[in-house]
């Protein structure tokens, strides 16, 4: 992965609390990631 990729993909294991191996490109966040539409908004901002 790029160095951004690298960089979401941390942010997202640590705000969803989910395992690094489930988090990639095409995972969706509500339906793979376990996130709600709260979480969604607190990722975006």
């Amino acid at each position: 992965m790029s160095d951004i990729a690298d960089r979401v993909q941390k942010i997202v294991v640590e705000h969803l609390g989910v395992d690094e191996g489930k988090v990639s490109e095409g995972a969706s966040f509500i339906d793979d990631l376990g996130a709600d539409s709260l979480d969604t908004v607190e990722l975006v901002m």
